[in-house]
């Protein structure tokens, strides 16, 4: 685990004994799961460490430079739990939701986060467009965590309705990132967004990081977003 001991020391994390354990063990988690489910195109551990723990650790230290990232944070397409699992590894206090539809990724986050003996994390199997309706998730979080969901224009849609007055949206973009942005502005005057932030994210030993596109919500989102499922990705508000 050299990689992930010398990226976080770059990033001001000191490691602690158990947090180092935590990372080794989804490691093994996710070395195990392969065969049955594809959750990472990686099969390097340097590579997985600097993709999938780094990266996340990068974006929590780009968001508390920012502010306070507040208490209720849900991770939306979490898949195999990036970025939110490393972040809840290292903040412990923070109370994390990871929304994923696919019923299989959802059965191993709800191992992992067994495994790894994570308190206060709660694995919801359900799609972002049915959730974001649902009492219990709707305005109900401070921080909105979303990589390689969806193109800005349907992520502002997806996101912002799960966020409190206030929340934000943190998603990692590629080269892309400022077309999006560009893409976005109806979306984002249509659910009550604005675009606060927008910079490469510095993670160690990555020769083409991505941009961090943080996206503040400023106003309610009406009750009609998010739309039916599927329909934010095949009309994206324009």
């Amino acid at each position: 685990m050299q990689t992930l001991l010398r990226g976080a020391k770059r990033l001001r994390f000191e490691l602690r004994p158990k947090e180092l354990d935590a990372f080794r063990a989804y490691l093994e988690e996710l070395e195990a799961a392969r065969p049955r489910l594809r959750l990472t195109a990686l099969t390097d551990p340097e590579a997985v460490q600097r993709r999938h723990f780094l990266e996340p650790l990068a974006l929590l230290a780009a968001l508390e430079r920012l502010g306070p990232l507040g208490a209720d944070v849900i991770d939306i397409g979490s898949g195999a739990g990036f970025p939110g699992v490393p972040i809840k590894i290292v903040r412990p206090e923070l109370r994390l939701t990871l929304l994923e539809a696919n019923g299989k990724r959802a059965a191993f986050l709800e191992r992992l986060v067994q495994r790894l003996g994570l308190e206060n994390v709660t694995v919801v199997n359900q799609r972002a467009e049915e959730a974001a309706h649902d009492g219990a998730h709707r305005e109900a979080y401070d921080l909105a965590l979303a990589r390689a969901v969806a193109p800005l224009p349907v992520l502002v849609e997806l996101a912002l309705p799960f966020l409190r007055i206030g929340g934000a949206l943190a998603a990692p973009k590629g080269s892309g990132a400022r077309r999006e942005i560009a893409e976005a502005a109806s979306a984002l005057a249509a659910c009550g967004g604005v675009v606060e932030y927008a910079g490469a994210l510095e993670v160690p030993e990555t020769q083409t990081p991505p941009i961090l596109v943080v996206v503040r919500k400023e106003s309610p989102t009406p009750t009609r977003f998010p739309r039916r499922p599927g329909i934010p990705a095949k009309h994206p508000l324009r």
